[in-house]
């Protein structure tokens, strides 16, 4: 037996508006999308975006506590995930990313880390961290 792959899943409220972002801002293309799942590419990479977008839990307000949240679709999900993506050419892909506005925060740099990595986080429309690393 031998794992092969990881695909991310990443929750966002609004298909059509997150492969919008991916491809115009991150330079992936959509592989499949519809109104609930979407499959982005570049090169190797594939993440999945799913709908975070049942709004009923906004009705609940007070009674949370003896009716709680269990659709697994709430809103709220949206921008709560992360991901790690290995790259070649971080130096490349930071500058790319800067000029579209998607880097962390203006004091984001590719940093060095102590496992051996070089990367910088950079977020989507929704806030989900995406982090991009090479290896040293």
């Amino acid at each position: 037996m031998k794992m092969k792959k990881t695909i991310p899943a990443l929750p966002v409220q609004n298909i059509e508006e997150s492969v919008k972002f991916y491809t115009e801002r991150l330079g992936f293309t959509a592989g499949y999308f519809d109104s609930s799942f979407a499959k982005v590419n570049r090169d190797t990479i594939e993440i999945h975006l799913w709908a975070a977008s049942d709004e009923s839990w906004k009705a609940k307000g007070q009674y949370l506590v003896i009716d709680p949240i269990c659709s697994g679709a709430e809103t709220f999900l949206a921008g709560t995930a992360s991901c790690r993506i290995e790259v070649q050419g971080i130096d490349e892909l930071y500058e790319e990313y800067k000029k579209q506005d998607v880097i962390y925060d203006i004091d984001t740099v590719v940093e060095e880390q102590p496992w051996g990595v070089r990367e910088f986080p950079a977020l989507d429309h929704h806030r989900n961290l995406l982090t991009f690393y090479e290896p040293m």
